[in-house]
This record gives structure tokens, sequence and C-alpha cells, in this order.
């Protein structure tokens, strides 16, 4: 796909180039066309369902054992949604749902919702232990 993009912008450069003044507005927009078309083929989303192995490679967070799994998973039959996916694809949690899902993961179009639970981040510990101050030598007075 790059090689194509790449032929494409070459050969419009080298016609537009040698033309008048005014090419060169037009050759930038033709241009910012290429390069947003692109942009949206690098990010396109790859639905777990339809993907084939190397499609799943693809994707940041999964190597060629995790695409191997879901498509072993898959031949039970399509995953019906990402909890259907995390409960049956060893290696996949939550965690890793959500980070797939940023990479570009899909089921069944939907990307990976975390939560309302997941979003709050617990308390620090330092939170939890602190403990009120005291002055040396004297005991702090019970309520």
């Amino acid at each position: 796909m790059l090689v194509v993009f790449s032929a494409l912008a070459l050969f419009i450069t080298t016609t537009f180039v040698k033309g008048k003044k005014g090419n060169s507005l037009m050759l930038k927009r033709i241009m910012a066309v290429f390069i947003a078309l692109y942009a949206a083929l690098a990010f396109a989303a790859v639905d777990v369902n339809k993907a084939n192995h190397a499609d799943l490679t693809q994707v940041k967070g999964i190597g060629p054992a995790t695409a191997t799994r879901i498509m072993d998973a898959r031949k039970q039959g399509p995953f019906k949604n990402w909890d259907d996916l995390i409960g049956r694809v060893k290696g996949i949690a939550e965690t890793s749902a959500s980070k797939l899902s940023e990479g570009g993961l899909t089921v069944n179009g939907q990307a990976y919702k975390t939560g309302p639970a997941s979003s709050s981040k617990p308390a620090s510990t330092t939170e939890k232990s602190a403990k009120p101050a005291q002055t040396a030598g004297k005991k702090q007075e019970k309520s």
C-alpha cells in the first residue's frame, strides 16, 4: 500500500512541478489528500471477527501467538462482544483489551469501553496509612 501511495505521489509531483505557478497550490492539496488517506488506512480498525492472522498481528500488542489464540477461539464461533473475547482468549484481560482497542482492534465494530469502577483510581497508600501527628511525649486523647 505504501508503495502505491509513494508511486502516485511521485507521479503527481513530477507532473505538476513542471507546470505553472498555480499548479503548486493544486499539488499541495493533492498531497494533503494522499497523506490523509494514508493516515486513515494506517489507523484503520481491525475487527477481531473478520481479520486474518496477518491483520491481527498488525495491531499493536498482538503478536503471532495471541493472533493464533484468537483465530483458534474464533473457530468456536464469532466473538459477541469484548467480554466474550476476554473470556475465551488466554492472555487478553481488561487492561490489555483497553490497549488493543486503542491500537485499533474492535469486536463487531465496537471499541472496548472500560466500566465506571475501573475508571476511578484507588486511593494511594500514603493516604490510607497517614496518621494524625502527635506531639513528642504526649498521648493522644480519645474522644
